[in-house]
């Protein structure tokens, strides 16, 4: 489960909140604690997002300054998503953890934009307790129906994956509008 939930933030297709419900349903038929269920998953996937922003702090803006990462983000385009992270970044990164898919984009981007540590591990952390808490919960409260979890866990990703395609495209949207942008002055 803890090896899911931190490697999620490296290979966002991996169905990490699935494993954490599923732990918390397990947690209901045996030994299992849930506070080291909820210990384990949230410290790795905290962890692997934090190693993701640093990864991103020290080596994505030189990737996106030369050769094929030049033509994904111009230096504008570059210097507005800084300007968005100083401005939003706190609550962008709050919410986004509860988005498929998107919450491991967020924390490289918030590297490759030299934020700073504090202000992007503390929201990155908390929405993460929130979400990973939540889950385990509702797999332990779930215990022996896993059918009301299933339907739960369908519905509610539905919903979040509807809502990181709609923000998706307002990205993809924004990146196709100022890509040929003249710079910022």
């Amino acid at each position: 489960m803890g090896i899911g939930a931190a490697v999620e933030n490296v290979i966002p297709a991996v169905p990490a909140d699935t494993f954490v419900a599923l732990g918390g349903f397990l947690s209901a038929f045996g030994p299992l604690d849930i506070r080291l269920i909820f210990a384990v998953t949230w410290s790795l996937n905290v962890g692997s997002a934090l190693v993701m922003y640093r990864l991103g702090y020290t080596h994505g803006r030189p990737f996106f300054m030369r050769g094929w990462g030049q033509r994904v983000l111009k230096d504008h385009q570059m210097d507005r998503m800084t300007r968005f992270y100083e401005r939003w970044g706190t609550w962008a990164i709050f919410w986004t953890r509860f988005l498929p898919g998107l919450r491991a984009v967020v924390p490289i981007f918030a590297g490759i934009t030299q934020q700073r540590l504090g202000p992007v591990a503390v929201p990155l952390a908390a929405a993460s307790a929130i979400w990973y808490g939540t889950l385990i919960w509702l797999g332990a409260s779930t215990g022996h129906n896993l059918e009301v979890l299933s339907v739960l866990l369908t519905r509610t990703s539905s919903v979040l994956a509807a809502i990181a395609v709609l923000a998706l495209l307002v990205v993809i949207r924004w990146w196709w509008r100022t890509k040929n942008d003249e710079p910022d002055e």
